[in-house]
């Protein structure tokens, strides 16, 4: 039983198209153009799997004018990669992707303010174990989801898994906007991971790049002007042709780009039931007019569901993220390199600590403007740069711990880079670097996966730690020792006190302490009592106690 299926393909300005595929023998049939700017056709097919692709006489200026080229539909959302077709999957005569059925649509999901994320690389996330195995696919990360419940993260944000070139890379390189990496796994297994994800109450954010796209997507073939600016705007920071948001076609009353980006957002969220979006390189984007637009289209979509807008804009700025700008948050860049430069010895500068753990002082409004770490992708591992320093073993741990503490009690959404949580020392590369799970079997790297477990916990239990409520009540610039507070207005509180010194102070006298009575120390699990408005603690080098309020 066959049914009439339609192909289409927006080329408004472009003479001539045709489709061909495993249907046709590769031969071509040719395409009505309408007056919205679509080629046509329509044709008969059986339920099944097909490949298929388009002809165009192209309008882009690399290429003899009018001559035909051989396009993967630019909405294709399945790719064969070894021929670089167009896949369509026909059942029942309509067109379907797959045939996965969610089954935890129905579970509640963390709110922005209560988010613990964690970033990883499908491809590098698994297979470091010392097994036969080749891993780095959707379902091993299913196979790891109950020890990132066990850490405590409630949401895992994915570097870009559309369909990119060969079969490793950071993803970056998009060159199908709506269609699966297939090196990872199908289209069913990676909705099976959100849905195992959602499952557990974990969110999962998706990395998108809509500042450029790889030099060999569709749409450059097309008509490369209609879609991206001719030139890069910055040739620093270029990574492929840069889509052109300000371009608006007057003959058919759209932004071409736009409604391009705007398509696809939808379509992951539609599709695969995504949480949020991470902006890439959404500085290079630059356009807030178009980054306001789509975040209101993310949002419509997604309906009554959380959903998470944060924008990589680096160097950071409030502007991208306070009320009058486009974004939810942003990556807090100042965050990790004053953080590091201090965890590394580098430097002593209390007032530039007080910026980062407190964003309101640069502008900020909100607990959830800022998304902070002590790495990511693009950034080494702590662990490098302390090995870098010649800082090691009890050493470099004691001061990676010092980092996670301020990471999990700073004003701002707590961010983690996939190995951070047990010690990785990889350096970054671009190549694939698998983390090496048997870490884990070492008493020191151990000790830090339940130090940032125990942190993680209380970032989330105390809901102290949601607000954007801190005070520094304690500076002693000479020793490196201060002390903050964060409370909400139910009575929570939460203390830190930090030495930031390489120095063991025993005996050290905390003056002004918020309340007088008994407290948690946190990290030590023991309780003490505090008098006079004052609390005395022995403070080792470069560590910090974190004290949780009992009465």
């Amino acid at each position: 039983m066959a049914n009439l299926i339609e192909f289409s393909l927006f080329a408004p300005y472009n003479k001539e198209a045709a489709l061909i595929g495993s249907f046709s023998d590769w031969k071509d049939i040719s395409m009505e153009k309408g007056k919205d700017g679509y080629f046509r056709t329509q044709v008969e097919l059986e339920d099944g799997t097909y490949q298929y692709k388009f002809r165009v006489r192209s309008k882009s200026w690399f290429v003899e004018p009018d001559e035909w080229v051989e396009i993967v539909d630019p909405y294709a959302t399945d790719i064969d990669d070894p021929t670089q077709n167009g896949i369509i999957r026909i059942k029942e005569g309509e067109k379907i992707i797959d045939t996965y059925v969610w089954k935890h649509d129905d579970k509640p999901l963390p709110p922005d303010h209560e988010l613990v994320i964690y970033e990883m690389h499908i491809g590098d996330f698994s297979g470091g174990e010392d097994d036969p195995y080749a891993r780095g696919k959707y379902q091993h990360v299913i196979e790891k989801l109950d020890y990132l419940c066990d850490l405590g993260v409630n949401a895992i944000e994915l570097m870009p898994v559309k369909e990119y070139p060969g079969d490793h890379s950071w993803g970056y390189n998009p060159r199908y906007f709506f269609a699966t990496e297939s090196s990872y796994g199908t289209t069913e297994q990676l909705k099976h991971l959100i849905d195992e994800c959602h499952g557990r109450g974990i969110r999962v954010l998706m990395d998108g790049v809509y500042n450029h796209s790889e030099s060999s997507c569709p749409l450059t073939q097309i008509d490369h002007d209609y879609w991206y600016h001719h030139d890069p705007k910055d040739a620093e920071f270029n990574w492929g042709p840069e889509f052109n948001y300000e371009f608006y076609d007057e003959n058919l009353d759209t932004y071409p780009a736009r409604k391009f980006i705007g398509d696809t957002v939808r379509f992951w969220i539609r599709e695969y039931h995504t949480d949020g979006i991470r902006y890439d390189a959404a500085r290079q984007i630059g356009n807030y007019d178009f980054m306001g637009w789509i975040v209101q289209e993310a949002k419509h979509e997604a309906g009554v569901k959380p959903f998470y807008n944060v924008a990589e804009y680096v160097p950071e700025s409030p502007s991208i993220t306070n009320a009058d700008g486009p974004m939810d948050g942003c990556w807090h860049d100042s965050f990790y390199h004053i953080l590091t430069d201090h965890l590394c010895g580098d430097t002593f500068d209390l007032e530039q600590l007080k910026d980062i753990l407190d964003g309101k002082r640069q502008g900020f409004m909100g607990a959830t403007n800022m998304v902070n770490y002590l790495g990511n992708h693009d950034q080494n591992r702590l662990m490098v740069e302390l090995g870098n320093r010649e800082i090691f073993d009890e050493y470099a741990f004691k001061r990676v711990k010092l980092g996670v503490a301020l990471l999990m009690t700073a004003v701002g959404i707590p961010l983690i880079w996939m190995g951070e949580e047990f010690g990785e020392y990889k350096p970054k590369t671009i190549d694939s670097a698998k983390i090496d799970w048997t870490l884990l079997g070492h008493e020191s790297n151990q000790g830090l996966f339940q130090y940032y477990k125990g942190l993680i916990f209380l970032r989330k239990s105390n809901h102290a730690l949601y607000t954007e409520n801190i005070d520094f009540f304690h500076e002693d610039a000479e020793a490196k020792v201060f002390a903050y507070t964060r409370w909400n207005d139910q009575g929570s509180r939460v203390v830190v006190v930090v030495n930031f010194s390489d120095q063991y102070l025993a005996g050290y006298q905390v003056p002004h302490f918020p309340a007088n009575g008994t407290w948690h120390e946190w990290t030590n699990n023991y309780d003490i009592e505090s008098g006079d408005d004052n609390i005395l603690i022995d403070l080792p080098e470069y560590e910090a106690k974190v004290f949780v309020w009992k009465e």
